[in-house]
């Protein structure tokens, strides 16, 4: 028994010594070094404009390192600006499972998922993004994917807490116009404007005509507030 246990002290021994001396071998990579010379690849990638080593180079990272959700965070984006929207969605995602504070990974996860028309899923995303931002343009984006699932009583809701945060009246949101111009009104106006659209879906016209002459009072010139009152 004592010829046993000291023939596994002296394999185990020998074995450690093993490991140590592959560790130190000249040549070999250690992951650290592996990690700088990816990152280097990825960088000249970007450098060269050559997005598919660019983010060849980051799934190897991400592979190699699944705990590191930068790595993530920037496939995602280089995803998303290429416009390959379930490949951000993706990414994103699985981001979130390793960071679920990652703002990054939220805002590209919320868009992506509505530009492939994933809005149940979009609104959940909006909804924590606001929660951990409270950025006021994330609850509009929340109060308009509620309203385009008909969910009209949580959509009001929404609505009037971007009416009442006083930086509603300072942020500005733009509508497209005429002549691919851009027209710029403040969120609360753009706010009352949704509220009008939410009106008339549950048949309140009075409702909604005096939701579109508030926006216009803020903003006389506001076309789909316009638009919205005209066709009452």
């Amino acid at each position: 028994m004592n010829k046993i246990k000291l023939l596994l002290v002296i394999l185990t021994l020998s074995i450690s010594s093993s490991f140590a001396q592959d560790a130190a071998t000249p040549g070999v990579e250690t992951l650290r070094e592996k990690n700088e010379r990816d990152q280097r690849v990825y960088q000249l990638a970007l450098r060269y404009n050559d997005l598919a080593v660019a983010r060849m180079t980051l799934i190897g990272l991400i592979e190699r390192n699944p705990t590191n959700s930068r790595y993530g965070e920037l496939l995602a984006t280089l995803y998303f600006e290429s416009n390959q929207f379930s490949g951000a969605a993706l990414a994103a995602l699985d981001v979130l499972q390793v960071n679920d504070r990652s703002i990054e990974a939220l805002e590209v996860a919320a868009y992506s998922l509505e530009q492939i028309g994933a809005l149940d899923r979009a609104l959940t995303q909006f909804e924590r993004l606001h929660l951990l931002t409270d950025d006021i343009f994330s609850l509009y984006k929340t109060a308009y994917l509620q309203y385009s699932l008909k969910k009209h009583e949580e959509a009001l809701n929404s609505i009037n807490m971007i009416v009442k945060n006083t930086k509603s009246a300072e942020q500005k949101l733009g509508f497209p116009i005429e002549n691919n111009e851009t027209q710029e009104v403040s969120m609360k106006a753009a706010a009352f404007n949704l509220k009008g659209l939410v009106y008339i879906e549950q048949g309140s016209k009075e409702d909604a005509r005096k939701a579109f002459e508030e926006a216009l009072a803020l903003e006389p010139n506001f076309n789909l507030a316009k638009e919205g009152l005209k066709g009452l």
